[in-house]
């Protein structure tokens, strides 16, 4: 067998056949290839911990495969210019979903993330019988525009809040409730003969982070998504975690305790008061409507001042999250993302920074996320692609075997 892995890269291969171990090898590879991209092969087999024949004889399999390509010489170096590998954008496709209680993404995504395709409906609580329609059509649009090879299709992955249909929300009407009793896996594996993954639509979001966004800079963050509802994801030593109970990350539990008229505290829970569909709300009481997040880019002058007084408000309760974050979870960075515009994700994060203690040093660091609001169909995307790659293939298998907690409700 190879030279093995060290601690942080590998887990114990004991056990392992031969052949499995040359999987796994490869796996390791092929993922550090994708993370570090471009890169020589004389530095994977420094990342990798394998000799230089052994890399040598898994990138000539990876080369062969089509997984990979020579993209590049490295000059201004010492000696023979190194040869550069990248995945090869055209190994395989994905298509991503994001079904949430406002809206409607389903990208086509090739094996580096470029999106080649994206189909999206800014329409509010979309029914089950009207998201299968618009998914066919979306993935028959992709097929026959030649936008994606079918044959190299690995997956359809799909990004949907927990508890779609329950939780009672403004607007919400009776026919929503739907979702609890739809079998959205069957309908989805009816729909097509590629593998089908389901992810919580918060975590689909930090694995896109992770994947393409800044997880080549902190392997450890936890993702704050403002959507129609609040969510959170945890990525821990470059992996998604999602808890014991599929509950990790479930930011909008946090109690908040509300001291504004001086005399009490009355404790609320953040997902009580903080998401988009509040904002709006509080904008309707003052008489300005605004319906999707883009409006929130056009008002005038007393809709930007009243737009950032709730954010200065909600911002002291972030405060407090990224403090208790801190204390129990103690990550390299919290990313603020989701649907919130880029601009008004800034000026959010200005008002939180000025609620925490520049002078302590625990703190993680505090970024807007730097993959907008297609975060969760990417990492919906990201899942089925994971797994054809090899990326991460116990990982992604255990979420295909566990659906979410209120899938569990919905399958049944």
């Amino acid at each position: 067998m190879n030279q093995t892995l060290g601690a942080k890269l590998s887990p114990d291969l004991t056990g392992a056949n031969v052949e499995d171990a040359g999987e796994h090898n490869r796996a390791v590879v092929l993922r550090c290839i994708h993370r570090q991209a471009p890169i020589s092969r004389a530095e994977i087999a420094r990342r990798t911990g394998f000799t230089k024949p052994a890399i040598a004889r898994i990138v000539d399999r990876l080369l062969n495969e089509g997984l990979i390509m020579e993209a590049r010489r490295r000059h201004g170096l010492r000696g023979q210019p190194a040869i550069e590998l990248e995945i090869n954008p055209d190994a395989y496709f994905a298509i991503g979903i994001n079904i949430d209680r406002d809206h409607l993404t389903i990208l086509a995504v090739d094996a580096v993330g470029n999106v080649r395709a994206r189909v999206h409906h800014e329409k509010r609580f979309i029914l089950p019988g009207e998201f299968m329609q618009l998914t066919a059509d979306a993935i028959s649009h992709f097929q026959r525009s030649r936008l994606i090879d079918d044959a190299r299709l690995c997956g359809i992955g799909l990004a949907v809040p927990d508890w779609l249909g329950e939780i009672s929300l403004l607007g919400k009407p009776d026919a929503y409730q739907e979702w609890t009793e739809f079998d959205v896996r069957t309908a989805l594996e009816n729909l097509t003969q590629h593998p089908v993954f389901i992810e919580n639509e918060a975590n689909a979001a930090a694995l896109a982070e992770l994947d393409y966004g800044l997880g080549a800079e902190s392997s450890s963050f936890f993702y704050i998504a403002v959507n129609a509802c609040p969510g959170g994801g945890l990525v821990l030593d470059g992996n998604g975690h999602r808890g014991a109970m599929g509950l990790s990350g479930e930011i909008g539990w946090l109690p908040i305790a509300d001291g504004r008229d001086g005399k009490s505290q009355k404790v609320q829970l953040l997902g009580e008061i903080f998401s988009l569909f509040f904002l709006y709300d509080f904008l309707a009481k003052h008489g300005i409507e605004v319906s999707v997040p883009q409006d929130l880019l056009t008002l005038d002058a007393h809709g930007r001042r009243l737009v950032s007084q709730w954010l200065k408000e909600m911002s002291a309760h972030l405060a407090v999250a990224v403090k208790h974050i801190a204390m129990i979870v103690d990550p390299d960075a919290v990313l603020v993302g989701g649907r919130l515009p880029i601009r008004i994700v800034d000026e959010l994060l200005r008002y939180v920074h000025e609620h925490l203690d520049s002078e302590d040093t625990n703190l993680p660091s505090l970024h807007r996320a730097s993959i907008g609001e297609d975060a969760s169909a990417m990492g919906a995307a990201a899942m089925p692609m994971a797994a054809a790659l090899m990326l991460a293939s116990a990982d992604v298998a255990q979420r295909t075997r566990s659906p979410l907690k209120n899938m569990d409700r919905l399958n049944s």
